[in-house]
């Protein structure tokens, strides 16, 4: 019964869509766990470049199973949206190769409403989030007062339950935010269109799951974002609104631990974040912009979903250490290898300096871990172009002993580094 689980080591972005494409070949499921379409997963196959922001990274794989959990939050304008550009590239999504949790939760117009109007009256403060109605779903999920994906089966049900939710969401719209209301009977009639494109894809998550598991099928779980942005152990409240680690996969799929095969930890060889939120070894300046890129390749450090540049920054062992800790992590994956050829020297952000203390471990309180200072070790680069490279042995020296120390420092094994976007790209270690 084996379950295989990606999971971000970092704040996302960290190349999760492009090895669970490696690894999907491997899969007969691959099941996504939590969030919504503030995910952004790109995978380049030859010359062409997918970009998936709901839709499982396995569809890709002609023979692979998709499903969405009910740990998702789902708009279904986004879905058949996905859904219609992946069919006119000639990629099967019907229903027999993508199914839906039933439990999973919709997200409405009056939720992407709320959020946007919420982030705009932070001013300063605010967090960075998507503005695609993530937070209010789950917060409407732990209010017990969310819309299930199930009632898309349910056209009387679906109808009443839109009329009651955009009523009350009107209320907080005007009173509180000043804002415009909707219209309960538009967005009614639109969800009844979804539905009916939506309703053969429904299934029972769990129960799918537990005899694909139970016949010996392989199942990989996807998750979106990262360890970092986690509601609980992230930089709370620069976080998502759900558990994008693996206590997230348990809960956000229906299966329990003994499942579980491997947990394989997706991190960059260095850092990068979106929005606010603490950054201990954070760049700026020219090395900020060479890590960056220009936008320009699908490479580069922007936001598959918004667009933004990412902040970045060196690699902060420190914080993938607790990552491999919190997570269990039994391998780890180091993607973008590529991207710091050419640099004399590298840092490694190896300890930090607080309040005239050095701390070797990742402070629980993110206020203290604003005011870190990083402790680097310097650790020499390498020049060579090495997106050619196919094998650990023709990698230069330096680069394998940046991996190696890495590994050293986490106390788990790297065994796989991308050295570029291509599914050829990624070398066994």
């Amino acid at each position: 019964m084996p379950l295989d689980i990606i999971i971000g080591a970092q704040w996302g972005d960290e190349g999760k869509g492009h090895i669970t494409d490696a690894l999907a070949a491997q899969a007969d499921i691959v099941a996504r766990f939590s969030g919504g379409d503030n995910a952004g997963h790109t995978i380049t196959v030859g010359d062409d470049i997918f970009k998936l922001h709901l839709i499982p990274s396995g569809i890709i794989h002609k023979d692979v199973t998709c499903l969405i959990g009910g740990g998702v939050v789902l708009n279904p304008a986004v879905m058949l949206r996905e859904m219609s550009a992946l069919a006119a590239r000639g990629v099967d999504v019907s229903p027999e190769r993508l199914k839906l949790s039933g439990s999973a939760h919709l997200i409405t117009p009056a939720h992407i409403a709320l959020d946007k109007a919420a982030e705009e009256q932070r001013g300063d403060s605010a967090i960075g989030t998507t503005q695609r109605g993530i937070g209010p779903t789950y917060t409407d999920k732990t209010a017990r007062t969310g819309l299930r994906a199930e009632l898309l089966a349910d056209p009387e049900g679906l109808a009443d339950a839109l009329q009651q939710h955009i009523t009350a969401k009107n209320r907080i719209l005007q009173e509180i935010y000043g804002g415009e209301p909707l219209d309960a009977t538009a967005v009614a009639a639109s969800f009844s269109q979804f539905a009916q494109q939506l309703r053969p894809y429904l299934v029972d998550g769990p129960h799918f799951l537990h005899e694909a598991l139970a016949d010996g099928r392989n199942v990989l779980a996807e998750g979106a974002q990262g360890t970092f942005l986690d509601l609980d152990n992230g930089t709370y409240p620069y976080v998502t609104s759900s558990h994008p680690t693996t206590g997230g996969v348990l809960t956000g799929l229906g299966v329990g631990p003994n499942v579980i095969r491997r947990v394989i930890g997706i991190a960059k060889a260095f850092s990068s974040r979106v929005g606010s939120g603490p950054f201990p070894c954070e760049l700026d300046g020219e090395m900020a912009l060479r890590l960056r890129g220009t936008g320009a390749n699908p490479w580069d450090e922007y936001g598959t979903t918004t667009g933004r540049p990412r902040r970045v920054g060196w690699l902060d062992v420190v914080m993938l250490r607790h990552s491999a800790r919190l997570n269990g992590f039994d391998e780890l994956v180091l993607t973008k290898l590529d991207i710091l050829s050419g640099l004399e020297t590298l840092q490694l952000g190896v300890a930090y300096e607080l309040d005239g203390r050095t701390l070797t471990h990742f402070p629980a309180n993110p206020t203290d871990l604003a005011r870190c200072r990083p402790v680097y070790q310097e650790v020499p680069g390498w020049r060579e172009d090495i997106t050619a490279v196919r094998h650990p042995a023709d990698l230069p020296p330096n680069a394998r002993r940046y991996v190696d120390l890495i590994a050293e420092f986490c106390a788990v094994p790297i065994t796989c580094v991308s050295v570029g976007p291509g599914r050829e790209q990624i070398i066994k270690m």
